[in-house]
């Protein structure tokens, strides 16, 4: 379970390019809070602290609890934009959540038991084609990886969502296909004895 953030924010008196400026002069970064059936709240935060949010590398995954006018709001990060040159976030967007929303969000996936491959025991490389999952999560129980176990699984197999037994209150976005998470493929002196015929068929498919 990713973890719970607290920002502390003040509300915006004036919208607007000038008042936004201002704001950013003074280390703020303006943001909104919507969704939840209610009206957006304009909000500004501290620079700072958001940034050292962002680096924990979970942001968008975690609940970050905005703390304003002596309430806290339980919201998911949305987005955050950034100053093309200097890098410096200049909005960001919380979403409200109700007590028993749920949440569409990208969890980063792990492998585990690597040992326990034969393909890889035998110099496969795990060709990872999702670094992460696109998941529909209780807004409470969001996972920070996804562990994937790759026990028995050998050189031309592929690891597919339906492989993997997801975390409770967790369920894939993409429901109308298995799609494949990673592939384990060949050694790469395998691989080059046979390459004359993968570039023959790969020149066919093309």
């Amino acid at each position: 379970m990713s973890d719970t953030l607290t920002l502390p924010a003040e509300t915006r008196e004036r919208a607007g390019k000038g008042a936004s400026r201002a704001l950013r002069r003074d280390g703020r970064v303006p943001a909104v809070v919507y969704g939840g059936n209610e009206e957006p709240l304009a909000i500004h935060v501290e620079e700072k602290l958001l940034v050292r949010q962002l680096g924990t590398g979970h942001f968008f995954n975690s609940i970050v609890e905005v703390e304003v006018g002596g309430k806290k709001l339980r919201t998911l990060p949305k987005d955050v934009a950034f100053h093309p040159v200097s890098d410096r976030p200049l909005h960001a967007d919380f979403l409200r959540l109700s007590k028993d929303s749920t949440v569409h969000v990208n969890v980063p996936v792990a492998f585990a038991n690597e040992e326990a491959s034969p393909g890889l025991k035998r110099g496969g490389v795990l060709n990872i084609v999702r670094h992460e999952l696109e998941l529909v999560c209780e807004a409470d129980k969001i996972p920070e990886e996804i562990a994937i176990d790759v026990t028995g699984f050998d050189v031309g197999d592929s690891i597919h969502i339906s492989h993997v037994t997801l975390p409770a209150g967790s369920k894939s976005a993409i429901t109308d296909r298995d799609f494949t998470i990673a592939t384990i493929v060949a050694p790469s002196g395998l691989r080059s004895e046979e390459g004359d015929n993968s570039k023959t068929e790969a020149g066919s498919e093309a």
